[in-house]
This record gives C-alpha cells, structure tokens and sequence, in this order.
C-alpha cells in the first residue's frame, strides 16, 4: 500500500468521464470556450461570493502566480517556515515575484497564530529602502503536519493583516481535507476570514493536472493573467483545465473524495496506534505523523507498506499519506497480515 503521497493517486472516475466528454469536439483556445466560461460562476456559487478563477496546471504555479499579484518585487511574505512555498518550491516564488522574500517564522505543528504573528510584523525593523517590508502573509490549508486552522484562527490572522495592512493568501492544495474536516462552508475560513486568493487544489484529490487561483478580489484578475502568461502557464486547450475543476466540485466529489482520504488516514492511525505508535500531533486530515518503533517500521515495510520518515519531526516520525482511492479494506487487511 502506498502512503508515499496523495500525488501518487490517480485521477477519479468523475474527472475521466468529464475528460472524455469533451475530448469528441473542437472548441476555442486560451479559455474562450464554453466550459472555460462557466468557472467564476460555479466557483462564485461555491464560495458564496463573485470570484475570479484563474486555473493553472500545477500547485506551484497557482501559489507562486497568485503571490505575485498580492506583493511587490522587493515585498516580504510571512508564512511558516515548514510552509510549502519555504520548503518545496526550491526558489519559485522569488522567481514569480519578481524577487519577493519569504519570512518564515515558526508556530506549533506548521500554524501561524494571531498573536505572535502580530509581534512578529510589529517587530520588524524598518530601515527604509535596506529592508524588506511584510506585503503579504501566505498560510497553508490544511498545513504541511497535516494540522487544520479552524474558521476563528483565520480570522484572527486575517485581523492581524488588517491591523498591519497586509495581503492574506491561503495555499489550499488540500483545503478539501481541511474543509471536510471542519465540516464548515468554504467562505467561513477564506474571504469571511480576510483571505484575498487561494491555490484551490484539485490535483491530490481526484484530478489529472489543475489546480486553481482563485480571487476573493476580483480586482486581480487582469493581474493574474497577465502573469499567467508571461510565465508560461496559459495552455491554449484551456477547456481541459476547466473541465477537470468543473466535475471535481460538480456534486461535491472534491468534498467526498476528501473525506474518503481523511477517513482512510484515521483508520490507519488507530490501527498503527493499536500496535504501539504514537501520532506526533494530532491528525486533523489525511496526513499522519507518527512516531514508530524500528521494530514496526519494518514490518510494515516487509508488507509492502511505502511511507516516508519525517526526521524534522524526529529520527522515528514518518509522514504516511492517504489518498481520495485509498481502500480502507486493505488497511483493514494490514492489521491481520502483521499478525
């Protein structure tokens, strides 16, 4: 079984059947097609609010693109620094920007908090043009450890950006997760909260190849595509990527496969935690981390268990992840098959 990564799934029936649908027609280029058209609308229903869509293939470009148009190229962006822009991007959003800097800070299992985000901005030295000023603070949802911010942590730290007249965005490559933990609307933890864009993940969760920008301040989107373009991410079958985010929220699947993944990863963790693990923080989504013997560390590999270690957590943390097509049976199976 393969907890390596959700991005190891692959794409779930309800995306293939879109996908094939459209694949019998020619259509315009660049987004001047019909499905293209109805993205802000379907995603204006979801968020209960007028948004701007802007989808692009990977969940680099959606983060990366939309920080460029919150920040300056000599800004500052404060997130986390277990953030995924600060650990996986290699140099990508200085690339995007133009030359931005990231200011990681730090804050329990991968989460800004209010407070000390606050004292972090109000502590910042200001030496004119020879420093960086904070333009932006960028959270993940959920975060890097697997850990979710509830709607009230997000708007205290959207308060704090008010208060300090920063950008708010939110890196949601798996906001699903996040989302269906909380059982919550999706605006109560986004624009509600002060968030002004968001990497909408697709990609982890049941789609081919899209993620989507999407602009709780619509007043970006001319912005977006322009940078968009010039960084090589406008495809000219534009339709392919609005299909996929179309029958990805269509009947909710992103919210039924992103439970089945949540529920997948709970299973696990009881079973692991039966046989004397720990969880290193509490597992809010389909993220695990947990702390293992050497003894059990091996046999689940010898069932043919793939996982990673996680040794910024500790020499015995392994991240296991659990995915939208994850059989629970199996995991159920695994118990019985380590005796």
């Amino acid at each position: 079984m393969n907890f390596a990564s959700d991005n190891v799934s692959p794409f779930c029936p309800e995306v293939l059947e879109a996908l094939s649908a459209e694949a019998k027609s020619n259509a315009p280029a660049y987004g001047g097609d019909d499905i293209s058209q109805q993205l802000d609308h379907a995603f204006s229903e979801l968020f209960d609010k007028e948004v701007a869509v802007i989808p692009v293939a990977t969940g680099t470009a959606a983060n990366c693109i939309s920080l460029s148009a919150l920040v300056s190229p000599y800004g500052g962006i404060i997130c986390h620094h277990e953030a995924h822009i600060n650990e996986d991007e290699s140099t990508g959003v200085a690339f995007f920007t133009g030359g931005a800097k990231l200011i990681a800070m730090d804050g329990p299992t991968a989460k800004l908090e209010a407070d000390a985000l606050d004292r972090f901005v109000a502590g910042q030295v200001n030496r004119g043009v020879h420093s960086v000023a904070p333009e932006c603070v960028a959270i993940t949802q959920a975060t890097e450890l697997g850990t979710v911010y509830r709607p009230n942590e997000v708007a205290a730290i959207g308060d704090v950006c008010s208060k300090h007249d920063l950008r708010l965005f939110m890196d949601g490559a798996r906001f699903a997760n996040a989302v269906a933990h909380l059982d919550c609307s999706p605006a109560d933890i986004t624009w509600k909260a002060g968030v002004d864009a968001i990497s909408f993940g697709a990609t982890k969760n049941g789609a081919m190849a899209v993620d989507a920008i999407v602009l709780f301040d619509t007043s970006l989107k001319h912005r977006v595509e322009q940078a968009r373009k010039r960084s090589g991410h406008l495809h000219s079958k534009h339709r392919y990527l609005a299909t996929q985010l179309l029958a990805y929220v269509k009947n909710d699947v992103w919210l039924k496969n992103a439970a089945h993944a949540n529920k997948a990863a709970a299973t696990l963790g009881e079973i692991l935690i039966g046989r004397g693990a720990s969880l290193a923080h509490p597992a809010d989504g389909n993220e695990l981390f947990v702390k293992l013997s050497p003894e059990l560390a091996s046999q689940l590999r010898d069932a043919g268990v793939m996982f990673h270690p996680w040794p910024s957590l500790g020499a015995d943390i392994y991240r296991f992840v659990a995915a939208w097509n994850t059989d629970i049976g199996q995991i159920t199976e695994l118990n019985t098959t380590l005796g």
